[in-house]
């Protein structure tokens, strides 16, 4: 999992879904689950 401070490109990329948790932006992907960031 990376640490990003924009996520928006991670956004574009085909079956990925940005997601909050615990106050925490998280990007999930269920297609290619080696795409994994979180934000804050």
């Amino acid at each position: 999992m990376k640490v990003r401070n924009s996520l928006r490109a991670l956004k574009k990329i085909p079956g990925s879904q940005v997601v909050r948790r615990r106050g925490r932006t998280f990007v999930i992907n269920k297609k290619n689950p080696r795409i994994k960031a979180r934000q804050g």
